[in-house]
């Protein structure tokens, strides 16, 4: 009896296992073949996905680093023992609109100014611009094309800088852009809103398609290129956060630094004054025409509009201007006659270089004071 007992209990395990087995032959089953789907998907799709992944440096782990590019979209380089086909035709898949919200974005950025710098470096760092300082996202339709203007007068050492850090965070923006220098020819005092007055108009002349300028120090980097170097509904204020001001935007209506207008919007107020000759005031000045012609300044989030200035004593001949305070206050008398509507300047030479195009120009000097009696 004993013994028939542990039989059928022995059967019954049998059986038990048996079933286990099954069942778990059966998940496996399902597993494999719905792995076996995901893999016939993926070869479907595989060239799509390979041609989406040109330009991989904009998900580097180096934000200013470079793959190499062998043409249009990244392509691969061409075998030496490759032959031009004469039996098929090759149908490029038109470009795309670039995305407002770029996908290789880094976001936080380092930046430090004590590794040594130079031209060559930058140039080997950015093998995709063009000469001039010009470039265009090879793989999207940019939205913008954007002139990035900065006044300029012996600061060959901030622009290395400047150049180094600034192109890899436009490319991975996908700006199409071209960067000018607008270099004050003499010794003269300096005169910063003429200098970008003069700007405006000769990147036109460069090319008429541009429709958004970017206004910059060469002294200023961004530290975050999440903060978006494009034109807005409403002019734009940058650099909302300088380290020197203790990443705080020093006064409600500061806009100084790097800002941004649409060529509308800059003809609308007429352009920059001339006559802030020195330092101080013509920013001021520029947030007052905004104002009186009925805009409002735009800003990024202050945790994303940081800047890093490099530090430097005050340039010669950039003395602050005594006369700014009086100036400002008389905006709404002066704008309609003193702006790009009035500007004269003497062009001196224009030549491009690999990471930049220099505009030298003679912009005159400042009217002698009045004497107090």
């Amino acid at each position: 009896m004993t013994r028939l007992l542990l039989g059928v209990t022995l059967e019954r395990i049998c059986k038990a296992v048996l079933l286990l087995c099954l069942l778990h032959f059966v998940i496996i089953m399902i597993l494999y073949f719905d792995v076996y789907a995901q893999h016939l998907d993926f070869f479907s799709r595989f060239n799509a996905r390979n041609a989406s992944r040109a330009h991989p440096f904009s998900n580097s782990s180096r934000p200013n680093s470079t793959a190499p590019s062998y043409g249009p979209a990244g392509a691969e380089p061409p075998s030496p023992s490759a032959k031009p086909s004469t039996n098929r035709s090759v149908t490029e898949k038109p470009l795309q609109p670039c995305q407002e919200t770029p996908p290789g974005l880094v976001g936080r950025l380092l930046i430090e100014f004590s590794s040594p710098m130079s031209m060559e470096r930058v140039q080997r760092e950015n093998p995709d611009v063009r000469q001039g300082g010009k470039y265009t996202p090879p793989d999207c339709l940019p939205r913008q094309k954007v002139a990035i203007l900065i006044p300029f007068r012996h600061r060959e050492h901030h622009l290395k800088y400047w150049l180094h850090y600034l192109h890899p965070i436009l490319r991975r923006q996908k700006v199409a852009y071209g960067i000018y220098i607008i270099n004050q020819y003499g010794e003269d005092t300096f005169n910063r809103a003429k200098l970008l007055n003069v700007g405006f108009l000769e990147a036109l002349k460069d090319d008429e398609e541009y429709d958004c300028f970017i206004f910059s120090d060469v002294d200023l980097i961004p530290m975050d290129d999440r903060n978006l170097y494009r034109c807005y509904e409403q002019p734009r204020h940058f650099a909302v956060g300088m380290d020197k001001f203790g990443f705080r935007l020093p006064y409600a209506g500061y806009f100084g630094g790097v800002s941004g207008l649409s060529k509308s919007q800059f003809l609308k107020i007429n352009g920059f004054p001339n006559e802030y000759w020195g330092w101080g005031g013509e920013d001021d000045d520029i947030f007052n025409r905004i104002s009186l012609n009925g805009m409002k300044v735009s800003r990024p989030d202050i945790r994303i509009g940081r800047y890093r200035m490099i530090k430097h004593e005050r340039d010669k001949h950039n003395e602050p201007n005594p006369q700014r305070f009086t100036k400002i206050q008389n905006t709404k008398m002066t704008m309609k006659r003193d702006g790009i509507s009035s500007l004269q300047y003497r062009l001196v030479e224009v030549s491009r270089a690999p990471m930049y195009t220099n505009i030298t120009v003679e912009i005159g000097r400042p009217p002698p004071r009045l004497a107090r009696g």
